[in-house]
């Protein structure tokens, strides 16, 4: 039964079908369009101001970031490991859409895959550079280092970053496949917002969102492009310039388009099965023909070394190191929270609308800590085949203290057998990643301009895949130095501090409207147990009562069955409703059970009601 919530606002129905809100779409294009034109115009200038607001903004939150993040870990597992998890998403008895496999498949590649390749090696490597070498981690041994850069490396892609996914999609989810509304973020506040949920305050929240969504989309693909283009000039493919940037733009956005267009089932579905195969192959690949019995027991060393440090790395803000330790936090983990809180719109929303009959603990678990077991052993194999062959074998992945970050990957893959497969097989696995992310994108960017449809039409969705890449491909192509793109991903960035407060809201409203319902379960169960209570002790009474029944009814014997009655309900200090109950029930027992007249029957109900008044009862 899903819970009750009394609220005045009225979502799109079967009668009020969903549409085009074009006030959301306005807004949002207008901003998309002003941001583009800005970054046109003046991209050195724009990239240097927005640039300096985030950074001013990110380095002094922080201490806010690091402290909100960790609170959504443990709100996520409290919610999973108490009775709030049994509530279903979804109608009591609904089935999971989607296998298991599909399933994770779909939200890993939506919610990070594209990051796993782009950092799998590049970020390991650059903490054992001196510029981006945790605060403190210098004065241990050398082999303390090594490990602490994977540690540290699991903490900004494990069930951290998982938990921020987890507080949206779950809020959405429940929303929408409990209660019935729409998909969109502003239906997840409508325990909070009541009424006011599908006014302007709704619309900013969805104009927030859409943009969020689409410049980060944006901005992974332009930035993403920049790898496979390295990759390809690593093999000696082709030289990589903007002309050649532009094209590959244009190539992936068209892929996009096409799986957009074949929707969920078919082409998202599919991509999103083909990436966990290409990366299953490739993982296994590396660790074959890698340093495997380095890997495997790095593997297990990695999970103790992360559990172990869990606690200390979660509040992590390096007060005693100054500008320093400020300066490292807001480069790393700080700028981590802030880009998973700007992406968890589109991640949310998107796992969301996949998650249909899972019951609340199913989605936290699969959600926070299945991807979080991949994500540890993705960088184990990756990022220590890295440190294995910068430490061990002296590869020369850094060079002159820095760290090529497109070009890492492809690096350490080089130093293996088979180095050019594995690369090309890497160039395929990013390019379909990049594929997955912007057609998932459009596909929930155009949910909610359509004020939550689950199925928005074809054209619209094509709009919005367009869209994305047009505006990578434009600043490729005039921004040569790469400060448009960067302006806009600072400003993706900035837009995490006020969705944050979002976030904060949607754990309330998740909260209580779980709570609500477990209310209302138990309520029930009440009531359930009362009616065998009921019935047990009638049935007990009534053979007790039985059992002193002769074939002919005297006055004495009513006398003594109405006592027997009374004095067995006084005995119990029953209820008024309790007792009467119980009354009607003995009744109906002895009418069916020994054919007794009504006459009788009546005479035992008013004998009870006198005893009972004599009583006190």
């Amino acid at each position: 039964m899903s819970a009750n919530t009394t609220t005045t606002a009225t979502p799109p129905t079967e009668q009020n079908q969903y549409g085009l809100s074009r006030s959301v779409f306005g807004f949002s294009a207008a901003i998309i369009a002003v941001c583009l034109a800005l970054a046109l115009i003046w991209p050195a200038g724009f990239n240097s101001f927005v640039s300096g607001i985030n950074t001013t903004v990110v380095n002094s939150i922080g201490w806010y970031y690091v402290l909100l993040v960790t609170g959504f870990v443990v709100f996520a597992l409290a919610l999973a490991f108490s009775r709030l998890g049994t509530v279903p998403l979804g109608e009591d008895d609904s089935e999971p859409e989607y296998d298991i496999f599909a399933w994770f498949a779909m939200l890993f590649a939506a919610g990070m895959g594209i990051g796993l390749v782009f950092w799998g090696a590049a970020e390991p490597l650059n903490y054992l550079t001196d510029k981006f070498t945790p605060p403190g981690v210098q004065y241990v041994s050398q082999e303390a280092h090594y490990q602490r850069a994977m540690t540290q490396t699991f903490l900004h892609w494990g069930i951290h970053a998982w938990a921020i996914y987890v507080v949206v999609g779950l809020s959405v989810a429940y929303a929408v496949h409990r209660r019935g509304r729409p998909v969109s973020i502003r239906w997840a506040l409508e325990p909070v917002l009541g009424r006011h949920t599908n006014s302007w305050i709704g619309d900013a929240i969805d104009i927030t969102a859409i943009v969020g969504t689409l410049v980060g989309v944006a901005t992974s693909l332009g930035f993403g492009i920049n790898q496979i283009a390295a990759g390809l000039e690593h093999l000696g493919v082709l030289h990589a310039n903007p002309t050649v940037k532009v094209f590959l733009v244009i190539g992936i956005t068209a892929l996009a388009t096409v799986s957009v267009v074949a929707g969920l089932d078919k082409g998202i579905k599919f991509l999103s099965n083909l990436n966990m195969g290409l990366a299953a192959l490739l993982l296994v690949l590396v660790l074959v023909l890698g340093p495997t019995l380095f890997l495997l027991r790095e593997f297990v060393a990695g999970i103790g070394s992360y559990i172990q440090n869990f606690v200390s790395l979660s509040f992590q803000t390096f007060p005693f190191f100054g500008e320093e330790g400020e300066s490292w936090l807001g480069s790393w983990t700080t700028y981590y929270w802030g880009w998973w809180i700007a992406w968890s719109p589109f991640v949310g929303v998107f796992i969301a609308r996949i998650s249909k009959g899972r019951t609340v603990r199913e989605f936290i678990v699969g959600v926070l800590l299945v991807p979080t077991l991949i994500t540890i052993l993705w960088f184990t194999v990756m990022g220590g085949t890295a440190i294995f062959q910068e430490t061990v074998k002296n590869a020369g992945l850094i060079e002159d203290g820095t760290v090529n970050t497109n070009t890492a990957m492809f690096d350490m893959l080089s130093n293996l057998p088979g180095g050019a497969i594995l690369s090309g097989i890497a160039i395929i696995l990013v390019t379909v990643f990049f594929v997955t992310s912007a057609d998932s994108g459009a596909f929930v960017v155009d949910m909610i301009a359509h004020q939550g449809d689950p199925l928005p039409p074809r054209s619209t969705r094509t709009f919005w895949a367009v869209l994305s890449g047009v505006i990578a491909a434009v600043l490729i192509a005039v921004d040569g130095d790469g400060s448009g793109m960067g302006a806009l991903q600072a400003l993706t960035i900035l837009a995490a501090a006020p969705f944050s407060v979002v976030m904060l809201f949607m754990c309330v409203s998740t909260f209580k409207a779980l709570k609500r319902e477990i209310k209302i379960r138990e309520r029930i169960e009440r009531q359930l147990v009362r009616e065998r209570l009921v019935n047990h002790v009638s049935d007990r009474l009534a053979d007790q009562v039985s059992e002193e029944l002769a074939d002919k009814v005297s006055d004495g014997l009513v006398e003594q069955v109405a006592d027997k009655v009374a004095d067995q309900m006084v005995e119990q200090q029953a209820s008024d409703e309790f007792m009467e109950q119980v009354a009607d029930r003995v009744a109906d027992q002895m009418a069916e059970q020994h054919a007794a007249s009504d006459e009788f029957v009546e005479q035992v109900a008013d004998k009870v009601a006198d005893r009972l008044d004599e009583s006190g009862k």
